[in-house]
Formats: structure tokens, sequence, C-alpha cells
């Protein structure tokens, strides 16, 4: 079982102007922060024939893409 609520991943995130210009995507892989962290949330598709490994691994990297993103914005501060 999780350990932490997940908060916003996987839920829907989007807009809907006056103008009727719509956007929305499931968050899936971000970033947020709270009291003063940063925190990271990434996961994977799980089918029948996954490997628990491999998806871990997955998991490891999109969120590395992320932390990686932040500090290049960030100046390497993060």
């Amino acid at each position: 079982m999780e350990q932490t609520q997940r908060g916003i991943y996987g839920g829907a995130v989007g807009y809907l102007a006056f103008n009727g210009n719509m956007d929305t995507c499931i968050a899936i892989r971000l970033a947020y922060c709270k009291q003063g962290k940063v925190y990271i949330r990434s996961g994977a598709g799980i089918v029948a024939d996954s490997v628990s490994e491999q998806e871990w691994y997955e998991c490891e990297k999109k969120a590395r893409a992320v932390a990686e993103a932040l500090q290049q914005s960030s100046g390497g501060s993060v």
C-alpha cells in the first residue's frame, strides 16, 4: 500500500478559457512544493507482462528528468 497521499498526482489538470479554448492533461509526472520541500511524482503503465524492476527504473528515470529540469531552470539550487 502507498504510504503517502497522492495529492494531485494521477488527477486531471487543465483550464477552460472564456473564449472556448481548453487544454487538459493527466498529472503523471510532476513536481510541487509543500512546506518548503519539493516533491516529485512519476509513474509507469503497468500491464500483464510488466517486469517490476524495469517499471521501477522507468519511474526513477522520469523523476530524475523532472529533477534535472528543475535544477537547470533554477541555476542548480534545487
